[in-house]
């Protein structure tokens, strides 16, 4: 073993683990997320994951930071270790957990045609048989208007209830809803 390594204290070594683990973080908040940077993503989805550079980063710097405060208080390597990977878990499982609040609540703007299928909406524009028309949505708080042709090529007034059969190409293809319905847009307002 090298002599260096041999008195090198305690102390050091968690200074050096939390300096590695706050530069590592530093660097996180400038460049983005180092591993997805890189192309070697460890998290196991599309979504904020455990092991998050920012989530690693964090350990690293409280897990030095705990075990200096071991090491201040007098304990030995074994308990200011204990104290370091504490404070790891902690404050990583914090990181992780807001990280992953924020990243659930964020929503997607685009509203693809998949998701409109089966769904019912208003024509706002009179659909003629073979012809396009208009039809208007209310997805969560978002409305969407699309442009629609009547399914069976027969004609839907404006204001007329109707629901999504399908798509076909950039428009959708409605039928005449016989339930219950719901008023978008009036041709009087």
């Amino acid at each position: 073993m090298p002599e260096f390594i041999t008195h090198i204290g305690l102390t050091t070594i968690f200074l050096i683990i939390g300096g590695i683990g706050f530069l590592f973080l530093v660097v996180s908040f400038v460049v983005g997320d180092l591993f997805e940077m890189l192309g070697f993503d460890l998290s196991t989805g599309h979504d904020f994951g455990m092991l998050d550079s920012r989530v690693i980063s964090i350990f690293l710097a409280a897990f030095g930071g705990f075990g200096l405060i071991g090491t201040s208080m007098g304990f030995g390597s074994a308990v200011s270790s204990l104290f370091g990977l504490f404070g790891g878990v902690v404050f990583g499982a914090i990181v992780y957990g807001f990280g992953k609040l924020l990243y659930d609540q964020m929503a997607t703007s685009s509203v693809s045609n998949e998701d409109l299928v089966g769904k019912t909406a208003q024509v706002t524009v009179a659909i003629l048989p073979h012809q396009v028309g208009q039809v208007m949505f209310v997805v969560g708080e978002e409305r969407v208007e699309k442009l629609a042709r009547s399914h069976d090529d027969t004609e839907l007034k404006v204001g007329a209830i109707v629901r999504v059969e399908s798509f076909a190409g950039d428009s959708l293809l409605v039928r005449a809803d016989k339930g219950e319905g719901f008023l978008l847009y009036s041709e009087n307002s």
